[in-house]
């Protein structure tokens, strides 16, 4: 455990040093946009085009690892939907239900996972990327439109949420690397060099930035939140989502569905992290209650520290 501590402290230690950063005005929170685009249009696409185009074409395009994810994210969601519900209304519990089943795999999985299990994990999160971008995301924003207040209608909320994941650099970064596998091509030494670069910061900056986001939401949230519309939905993305996909995972594996044991281990991983932080960005975009949704993600990933140390040290 204390290995495994050793490997995953430095992490939270750099989400923290964000977070005091802000809290501390050492980084001015209109500083921030910059720190997300810097990782959202540079430095993490190359981290997953390199992921992508040095992982076999046959781990990225594994259609049961994806079913598999896929049936458990679309559960989760409709779990959290249940939750949050009986408290509010659609918008915000469609995005209840996102924050609870889309982890925080691009800005903290990648590095993270990386760093415990090596290249072998790449294949894995990168479906689990996919799923969540283009599939999960998509749909909570149409459900966020189903109601009363919604001001349109979820067919043109899930045509603008498809828009807006194509304009998602991370999507593109993962197809351009998959096909770089593919068809065997190597960039040349220099632009490697530069997407290496790129890449190699990726890692501190993402993690450094996931900090000072839920210092700045948690500091411009208007109100407090009662625990009982943050503390469930916590619950369910860092214990009911990976168990849900390792009951499945196996299930599906006692049927024959051709599912590499270790590749379903890294996804459970994947859904043992807390949940993604811009999604506190979407519900600003989308009127939803930011300060509960900021909340989540703060008391998730304090949680992860313990609950991912130990989810490790009991599958690897």
């Amino acid at each position: 455990m204390l290995a495994i501590l050793a490997i995953t402290f430095p992490f939270f230690a750099l989400v923290l040093c964000g977070y005091l950063a802000v809290r501390r005005h050492l980084l001015p929170q209109l500083a921030i946009p910059g720190l997300n685009s810097f990782v959202l249009y540079f430095a993490l696409p190359c981290l997953l085009y390199r992921f992508g185009s040095t992982t076999p074409l046959t781990q990225l395009l594994d259609a049961g690892l994806f079913g598999v994810y896929l049936l458990c994210a679309l559960a989760t969601v409709g779990l959290a939907m249940l939750v949050t519900l009986r408290r509010a209304g659609w918008n915000d519990g469609a995005f209840g239900a996102l924050v609870a089943a889309f982890p925080n795999t691009g800005f903290m999985g990648v590095p993270l996972l990386l760093a415990l299990l090596g290249p072998r994990s790449s294949g894995p999160v990168i479906v689990a990327l996919v799923v969540d971008l283009v599939i999960t995301t998509s749909l909570c924003i149409a459900l966020s439109r189903l109601g009363p207040a919604g001001g349109q209608s979820s067919a043109a909320a899930l045509r603008n949420a498809l828009a807006g994941m194509l304009r998602n650099p991370m999507p593109w970064a993962i197809l351009l690397g998959a096909l770089a596998s593919g068809v065997g091509l190597v960039l040349p030494a220099p632009l490697m060099k530069t997407v290496g670069l790129l890449a190699d910061a990726a890692s501190p900056v993402a993690l450094f930035t996931i900090g000072a986001v839920l210092a700045r939401s948690q500091m411009n949230a208007s109100g407090a939140t009662a625990l009982a519309d943050v503390v469930p939905i916590a619950l369910i993305k860092l214990l009911i989502h990976p168990l849900l996909l390792l009951a499945i995972g196996h299930a599906a594996i006692g049927l024959g569905i051709p599912i590499d044991p270790a590749a379903l281990t890294v996804l459970v991983l994947v859904a043992c992290l807390p949940s993604a932080s811009n999604v506190a960005l979407l519900t600003e975009r989308f009127g939803a209650d930011t300060g509960r949704v900021a909340r989540i993600i703060l008391v998730s990933t304090a949680l992860s520290f313990l609950s991912f140390s130990v989810a490790v040290s009991l599958l690897i």
